[in-house]
């Protein structure tokens, strides 16, 4: 995500415990939904309105991995790693540090899934 998102969104979306809890899960793996409802003891549809949030945000990555028989599934992985708060001039400033990844690191991980 090049644009950071407005302190106001960003606070909101800190201060949900599940958010919290998503981010704290997915950042050790990427994890399923299912896996993430079951770790942050949430409903699914709880956990997919955060992560829909979270990836707007620019917080969360969403990969897709092929399981047994072909089927293909998302998982989701945290890459924030770290939030700044400033006053500046009179005004919040907010910095999102998150993770960059190199494309032929993601080509790699991703055909790693394949297999």
């Amino acid at each position: 995500m090049s644009e950071e998102p407005p302190p106001d969104e960003l606070f909101a979306l800190l201060d949900d415990e599940y958010a919290r809890a998503i981010l704290t899960e997915a950042s050790e793996q990427a994890m399923s939904a299912k896996a993430l409802s079951e770790a942050c003891d949430a409903s699914l549809p709880t956990i997919y309105r955060r992560i829909d949030r979270l990836i707007e945000c620019g917080l969360v990555e969403e990969y897709t991995r092929i399981g047994e028989e072909g089927r293909h599934y998302g998982v989701y992985e945290a890459t924030l790693r770290r939030v700044t708060v400033e006053l500046v001039e009179g005004e919040l400033a907010v910095g999102v540090e998150v993770d960059e990844e190199d494309p032929a690191d993601r080509f790699a991980r991703l055909w790693e899934g394949v297999r």
